[in-house]
């Protein structure tokens, strides 16, 4: 049977192509197998990643998804937010150009439907890599409809029923809603709505100062509209430490936010002009558009999972131990249903954990995963592992190594000297437990550390590595650089300079 029509606004060319790629009108579910090897739910990526990584490995793999395959990232998360940040940066280096010499005549004028329409295109374009019809000739049963678990070893989708020896549940999460009285009856957008505008809101209330907050708070500044940023706590990010915090604070208010920290939103009315919202401590701000970004909410809702001897909340999801096993021995999960690391790439590394585990009696653990993770702002910033305020927390002693980037060629060249790399090693030892980067292309500049601790190696090895001259990722060198310089004691130095003497 043919699943009904989905449509995403606005209905042009490119979000049809997006819906027939991904959840196709004229789709119709196979004939279930008598039974699988395995059944995956949600098609996410952690979900495309299990279903295509069993079926390429030779399993008999059914994949399940009620809404639109690629989750969260392709439709309204990584693709289209990192799409609009790459247009605002691009009005920003425009608006900038003098800086660099260049006389740019009048006022730069951003065309926010032409850009909306550059988005969808590419999100079009890359649909086609998680398509039904892509997986289909991977060898999976894709069945398009809500998945209802039936029974330990059992779920139902479309009216049919798929026996499984393993399930892997990947649903993900949603959006957080927060409880402000009268904020349903004014309307708001999330990240699952914001990517369906065609016109540029004037002025944009945007509540929660984490990293979706701060990164649509500076794209839609640049793009011109007035946006005051809200957060609960009295710093943004308030995972990061407390440089970073400030730094991008700094960059923010440089881009025009308006920042009101430390407040909470108490009611939403509607007036005659836009919407109004209600601050403790007696402010009113009034915007045009509320976009809400307070978080996670894990999609638990209607799969049933007590049916199958599945544990969960609404809060934190599906519980599972540290092979990604749920309480039900035949079903795991992986991905933002189970996970703190709510990021595509944690998801795609726990479908890997999950698949071995649930396939063939692995024993891989998540805890051993070394999860980076980079809110897309400028400047970018980069983490893994520890911080100083969680070793801190931790018993952990270290010692921190910290290199300012207008200390670096190319930073200083490109006009990007605001950051900082900066390192965590484990107390009189090279081997990195974290570190943090505040930078242009902090980003990419954190796969070296990462590295370093997925490899258990340590600052030595990196003060080998030769980058190429000039890039950023000087930066990381000049770290290893400065541990290796605190290797030479005064001993040492004392034995050197004996040394030269005896060869005089």
């Amino acid at each position: 049977m043919a699943t009904e029509p989905l449509q995403i606004p606005p209905p042009d060319a490119f979000n049809r192509e997006l819906v027939r790629n991904v959840h196709p009108p004229d789709w119709v579910n196979p004939e279930p197998a008598p039974h699988y090897n395995l059944v995956v739910v949600g098609a996410g990526t952690a979900g495309l990643v299990s279903a295509a990584g069993a079926a390429g490995l030779g399993a008999r793999v059914a994949l399940v998804e009620k809404y639109l395959l690629g989750g969260d990232c392709l439709n309204v998360g990584c693709v289209p937010s990192k799409a609009l940040l790459a247009a605002a940066r691009a009005a920003n280096v425009v608006r900038h150009a003098r800086e660099f010499g260049i006389d740019v005549q009048g006022a730069v004028r951003v065309d926010f439907p032409a850009l909306m329409e550059r988005m969808r295109r590419l999100r079009a374009g890359i649909s086609h890599h998680d398509s039904a019809a892509r997986f289909a000739g991977l060898g999976v049963d894709v069945f398009l409809g809500e998945g209802r678990f039936t029974g330990r070893d059992t779920l139902e989708v479309g009216g049919k029923s798929l026996h499984f020896r393993r399930a892997i549940v990947a649903t993900g999460a949603r959006a957080a809603r927060p409880d402000i009285p009268g904020l349903n009856e004014v309307g708001y957008l999330t990240n699952e709505t914001v990517f369906n505008l065609t016109e540029l809101p004037p002025c944009l209330g945007v509540i929660g100062a984490g990293p979706i907050g701060c990164e649509l708070a500076q794209g839609f500044a640049r793009f011109g509209s007035r946006v005051t940023l809200l957060g609960k706590d009295a710093v943004i990010l308030p995972r990061e430490d407390a440089d970073v915090s400030s730094l991008l604070a700094n960059s923010l208010r440089h881009d025009g936010v308006d920042l009101r920290l430390g407040v909470r939103v108490e009611r939403a009315e509607r007036t005659a002009t836009g919407k109004l919202l209600h601050l403790s401590g007696g402010d009113r701000i009034a915007v045009d558009e509320v976009l809400i970004g307070v978080g996670r909410a894990p999609n638990v809702e209607g799969l049933n999972l007590e049916a199958a001897g599945v544990r969960y909340d609404t809060k934190h999801g599906v519980a599972v131990n540290d092979r990604l096993q749920t309480s039900n021995g035949r079903i795991f999960a992986a991905g933002d249903i189970c996970s703190r690391y709510q990021f595509t790439h944690a998801a795609d590394a726990m479908a890997r954990i999950a698949i071995q585990n649930a396939l063939f009696y692995g024993r891989a653990r998540a805890s051993a995963l070394v999860i980076p993770w980079c809110t897309y702002t400028e400047p970018e910033v980069a983490h893994v592992g520890l911080s100083e305020r969680t070793a801190a927390e931790k018993g952990i002693k270290i010692d921190t190594y910290t290199q300012e980037m207008r200390q670096v060629d190319r930073a200083v060249l490109e006009g990007d000297d605001e950051g900082f790399v900066k390192v965590h090693v484990r107390k009189g030892t090279d081997r990195v437990v974290g570190a943090t980067i505040a930078a242009r292309h902090a980003g990419e500049m954190i796969a070296e550390l990462t590295l370093l601790m997925t490899a258990g190696l340590g600052l030595k090895t990196l003060g080998r590595v030769i980058n190429p001259y000039p890039t950023e990722t000087e930066a990381v060198r000049k770290v290893a650089d400065a541990y290796n310089r605190t290797r030479l004691t005064p001993f040492v130095k004392g034995l050197f300079e004996w040394w030269f003497r005896r060869g005089q």
